[in-house]
């Protein structure tokens, strides 16, 4: 990999885990995405950074369990059904398009159908 690469690469992962601390205090930012972005882009330019994100007791966990099982705990699940049914309601009063509300809100239903279907991790209590 040419070195211009893994500084992109770098850069990025620096700024998915930003964005992913953010989330953890901001409830319209997810966070497991950026993590798992980070770790993506962590692990082509500095394992080790990816290494330490897998271990971090916060951010760790959901990530090791989405790479191992593709699996979403039960409490993350929750949370992403209520941002979601939140996010919903938000569309619905604020979107003056009929077609683009109910586009956004039948694309939200989707990806919490999604979500609600995935495992949950087998070393989940």
């Amino acid at each position: 990999m040419s070195h211009a690469r893994r500084v992109a690469f770098m850069a990025l992962a620096g700024i998915c885990f930003v964005l992913g601390v953010i989330g953890a205090f901001l409830p319209i930012m997810p966070t497991t995405c950026f993590m798992l972005l980070a770790v993506w882009f962590a692990s082509r330019s500095s394992p080790r950074f990816a290494a330490w994100i897998r271990r971090h007791p916060r951010f760790g966990p959901t990530v090791v369990a989405w790479e191992a099982e593709r699996a979403i705990p039960r409490h993350a699940k929750w949370l992403a059904g209520i941002m979601l049914m939140v996010s919903m309601v938000v569309l619905a009063f604020t979107v003056s398009l009929m077609w683009l509300k109910l586009l956004l809100i039948l694309g939200l239903t989707l990806l919490g159908a999604w979500i609600m279907t995935r495992p949950e991790p087998a070393t989940e209590s």
